[in-house]
């Protein structure tokens, strides 16, 4: 039976732990092949093989305290369902409180809802409002009550603080008790749950209540935080204005962004932003992408440019023919590929996981040992004993430690893609910052991708008339080559009269006349053939072509007037961008089709090693050979030509405007073209890292250390739970600084 994928928007969830119990609990359920969930983009993906009931998921996760929504049009074959989704996060998320406000399961997490302290979706309003916060404040309210009831009278002090703490615990310990049966006997809520009532048996009521109102708080903080982290990646969908002025029969009216068809025609006016991806048809403006690119200045952009939804336009009305509807503009899939991304889990991440199904257990162990072997070996208090033990319990929640990979990954991902840095996932992430070598395609990568006139040479004439001539010639044409010297003359301001009785010549060239001149635009071949080409005059094309130039021979009246090099150039930034990888310490490669003179001449313009004339098989053995050798490649490309060695990789980098060919094969994309953001995309990476590894020891640290202090005496059950909560926010916070960076 074929395998389909359903993905679910899940309301509530803010830390890892909540997703490791949908997990665990969904995975249990027949016909259920794969489940990933991600905490940061509020989504879970289930692969299933048809025969299982949707049903009985959603009644599961909304059973362990959760709102679920299947996300529109999801329930597919692996591959397609990616597209069918995104109009669900196309408006504001700030508008789930915690639940969808259309989904047909309400009831089911309406019951639960009002118990269960996980609603932490990103929330609407401030955070008293939220059932989260209530609960808080409530069990805060009761915890003062019972103080005063405990002055005013003191026989029932014990018995008010009990109530206080019920007030709190039981949507605790309901949700411990449905974990448990899911799969998950050692949740945070059981090891809170455990505690408190442990508390009272050994009379401590006063404390179990503390703890359980500042478990509620430390709760509420990383429900803020997580909400915080999730709106980043959703506030790049609030930046594509929701209407747009469409071009309709000569009048021009409004209507949303989302109806927009590809094809049609909008106007933008000066100040706006742009409503769809597109191609401008008329008009000139400076851009600003900083909303989406991270670019500060603004980029000028006039006809046949490419235009992103999202960007403002500065200073001219401008004709944009979309190109994309909305559902597949650059936002729609930077947040689609962000949260898919999320999803899939870095290495890190899976080995802390691991580490943390062995680790909480070995904590209940921990903890049971210190409480039973003093007093029963030692003649040790059992009340000091079993409070010290309960204390070890509280420390021991794994939260801070299972969420410093995913919030991390999570702040990373986002921070790369609104500088249109892509990864598809933390593995991804993770295996960028320990590349040693970049192999990089030359066409389109390297350089513009177009050639660009270079030199002039006039034997008689001046340059402009030389140009002028040829331009005459090309007039119509399409081929890189006449493009390029069409756009010289028009920058140049060269005349361009119309041309008469114009022929091509195939594999030679152009012909035609103008004002009683006969004029030929030849390759070298074609114009020795005619014995055009003195020895001098070849001598000439000759050092061109040794600069990886081609050259075009104009004849007027059969007799050479004149020469025009041109070479596809270097990217204003690429030189730069090799500085950067080289500072960085990562080695740099080109491949390409081109021909070897070609290649030694861009290359020796860079500064970098080369291999010429290759075919896609070629640099796919290329690619294998430095694996050999010990490097950790990525290969960059444009993603159609350059798939095979974009696969052979460790790390496959798309180039340019993320073609969808190239989005799909390649693991990363930059989506602007730039060769530096290669090596900022390294330098994320390896900040990244350094992120993790700051985290780990912030939550292993503060446990270490309240660990000693509790065995010695000196902390108790209130502590405890402060370096438990404090480490999660501690660390939360510490990701989301990944955020802001400058990259």
């Amino acid at each position: 039976m074929a395998e389909s994928e359903t993905r679910y928007r899940v309301g509530g969830m803010d830390c890892a732990s909540c997703a490791t119990k949908i997990d665990t609990a969904v995975r249990r359920l027949t016909g259920v092949a794969d489940v990933s969930v991600s905490v940061m983009a509020g989504t879970m993906t289930v692969r299933h093989d048809g025969s299982s009931d949707l049903k009985a998921i959603e009644k599961k996760v909304t059973g362990l305290g959760y709102s679920v929504a299947p996300l529109a049009g999801t329930a597919a074959p692996a591959r397609t369902q990616g597209s069918q989704h995104r109009h669900d996060h196309g408006h504001d998320h700030r508008d789930h409180a915690g639940h969808d406000h259309d989904h047909p399961h309400d009831h089911g997490e309406k019951e639960i809802e009002g118990l269960h302290g996980h609603d932490h979706a990103p929330m609407a309003g401030p955070w008293w409002q939220s059932r989260k916060g209530r609960l808080t404040i409530l069990s805060g309210a009761a915890l003062v009550a019972a103080y005063a009831v405990g002055h005013l009278v003191p026989a029932i002090a014990s018995y008010a603080f009990i109530v206080a703490m019920l007030i709190g615990l039981v949507p605790i310990a309901r949700r411990a008790v449905m974990a448990a049966f899911s799969g998950t006997p050692f949740s945070i809520e059981m090891l809170m749950t455990i505690a408190a009532v442990g508390a009272v048996i050994i009379n401590a009521g006063e404390e179990a209540a503390t703890v359980v109102f500042l478990f509620l708080v430390g709760e509420l903080l990383e429900g803020v935080a997580a909400g915080k982290a999730r709106e980043s990646i959703q506030s790049l969908t609030g930046l594509v204005p929701k209407n747009a002025l469409l071009e309709d029969k000569g009048q021009t009216r409004e209507v949303p962004a989302e109806s927009l068809a590809v094809g049609a025609i909008i106007m933008v006016r000066p100040g706006d932003r742009i409503s769809a991806d597109g191609i401008i048809l008329s008009g000139e403006s400076a851009i600003d992408e900083a909303p989406v690119t991270g670019e500060s200045t603004p980029v000028r952009k006039g006809v046949d440019a490419v235009v992103f939804a999202g960007t403002v336009n500065g200073d001219a009305v401008l004709k944009v023919r979309v190109t994309a509807a909305a559902a597949d503009n650059t936002i729609a899939r930077v947040v689609k590929l962000v949260e898919e991304a999320q999803e899939s889990k870095a290495p890190t991440e899976r080995f802390i996981d691991r580490f943390s199904r062995y680790y909480t257990p070995g904590v209940v162990l921990v903890a049971a040992l210190v409480a039973v072997v003093p007093p029963l070996l030692f003649a040790g208090p059992w009340g000091e004993w079993v409070y010290k033990g309960l204390a070890i319990l509280l420390i021991g929640c794994p939260c801070a430690l299972v969420i410093s990979t995913p919030a991390a990954i999570a702040a990373s991902l986002s921070a790369g893609a609104r500088r249109g840095l892509l990864m598809k996932g933390g593995a991804v992430l993770e295996t960028l910052g320990k590349v040693t070598m970049v192999a990089f395609d030359k066409t389109g990568t390297l350089t513009e991708g177009k050639p660009q006139v270079t030199d002039i040479i006039s034997f008689g004439l001046s340059e402009a008339q030389v140009l002028s001539r040829a331009a005459v010639l090309e007039q119509g044409s399409s081929h890189p080559l006449a493009l390029a010297i069409l756009n010289r003359a028009k920058s140049a301001g060269v005349p361009v009269p119309p041309a008469f009785e114009l022929e091509a010549l195939p594999g030679k060239g152009v012909s035609g006349k103008v004002g009683g001149e006969t004029l030929d635009l030849l390759s070298p071949p074609a114009a020795r053939e005619r014995g055009a080409l003195s020895a001098e005059q070849d001598a000439r094309i000759a050092a061109l072509n040794d600069e990886g130039k081609s050259v075009s021979v104009l004849l007027v009246n059969g007799v050479a007037a004149g020469l025009i090099a041109m070479r596809d150039e270097p990217r204003e930034d690429a030189e730069a961008g090799l500085t950067a990888l080289k500072s960085a310490g990562v080695k740099a490669m080109m491949l390409t089709g081109d021909n070897k003179r070609t290649a030694a001449a861009v290359a020796g313009m860079l500064g970098i090693d080369w291999r010429g004339e290759m075919m896609p098989e070629d640099k796919q053995r290329v690619v294998g050979e430095l694996k050999r050798q010990g490097f950790i490649v990525a290969k960059v490309g444009d993603g159609i030509n350059d798939a095979p060695a974009l696969a052979a990789a460790d790390i496959g980098i798309a180039m340019g405007g993320g073609t969808d060919v190239a989005l799909e094969t390649a693991d990363a994309a930059v989506l602007h073209g730039r060769v530096g953001d290669v090596a900022r995309m390294i330098e994320l990476s390896k900040r990244t890292m350094r992120n993790i590894l700051q985290n780990i020891t912030i939550a292993l640290g503060l446990k270490a250390v309240f660990l000693v202090t509790t065995i010695a005496g000196i902390t108790g059950l209130w502590p405890a739970i402060l370096a438990d909560t404090g480490a999660t926010v501690l660390v939360t916070i510490n990701a989301l600084r990944l955020l802001r960076m400058k990259i």
